[in-house]
């Protein structure tokens, strides 16, 4: 099975999702806590039932990974699932949620589709095939490749972090942003240099890996290592990844 056909069942399954969670967002919803103090809705638990089903009817002998309902079979072939990403978001009226949907292929990721149903915006990637942007629901006419930026020195990057802790680790002779929520879009977009983010579960990392990868950065793992179920760790423009590498004292691998 090519991965172009895997890349057009993540769009399918990732616009049927979208239509679901977008119309509980408009009616509004309230959030309970999980054991791990993190938030959810029915919603988070509906769309991915949705997503699994989709996906196995099309992929019945794949596996499944997500935020919600755990792991289900055993394959080389993982689809790694965030239905709501950005709960507390969603949970509030605000727009900046995503449904993540990313497949991996051996151990490496090879299809992400990120979209934004609320912001009608969403991002892709497959492996070796770059990475995109596009209105949503998409359109050819508006669809543009995805590029990191070209900095090359400390001196003159833009920095994030996920939060305060993790930007008091950046390098001090950077500028650092402000904090957005959505730092890794401004990454592959170009808009921002780096982003740090030790923190956060495969689901979260698994698509935004390729995407970055794909617009010509690098991403770290905590452990020096290249793993998206590591806690997280540094993504980067190509020119700054061993510079920031360095200066957040990360293992060699």
């Amino acid at each position: 099975m090519g991965s172009v056909d895997d890349l057009q069942l993540a769009f399918d399954t990732s616009d049927l999702a979208a239509e679901l969670a977008l119309a509980h967002f408009e009616s509004g919803v309230s959030a309970t806590l999980k054991d791990d103090g993190t938030p959810v809705t029915e919603a988070d638990r509906e769309v991915e039932r949705l997503l699994r089903e989709t996906l196995s009817g099309e992929r019945p002998d794949d596996a499944f990974f997500g935020e919600e309902l755990g792991q289900l079979g055993e394959s080389d072939r993982v689809w790694i699932l965030d239905p709501i990403d950005g709960t507390g978001f969603f949970s509030q009226g605000d727009p900046n949620w995503r449904i993540h949907i990313a497949l991996e292929v051996q151990g490496t990721t090879q299809v992400a589709v990120v979209t934004s149903p609320a912001l009608r915006r969403c991002w892709w990637a497959t492996r070796g095939g770059g990475s995109f942007e596009s209105c949503w629901p998409r359109e050819e006419s508006e669809t543009r490749r995805l590029q990191v930026s070209t900095t090359a020195t400390l001196a003159d990057a833009l920095l994030d972090a996920v939060d305060d802790e993790s930007r008091a680790r950046l390098p001090p002779s950077a500028a650092h942003a402000l904090g957005s929520p959505l730092p890794l879009v401004e990454l592959v977009r170009g808009e921002i240099d780096a982003f740090l983010a030790e923190r956060y579960h495969k689901w979260d990392h698994a698509p935004w890996v390729l995407l970055v990868e794909e617009a010509g950065g690098r991403f770290t793992d905590r452990t020096g290592g290249h793993a998206c179920d590591r806690g997280g760790g540094l993504y980067s423009n190509a020119n700054l990844h061993g510079q920031l590498l360095a200066s957040l004292q990360y293992p060699a691998h």
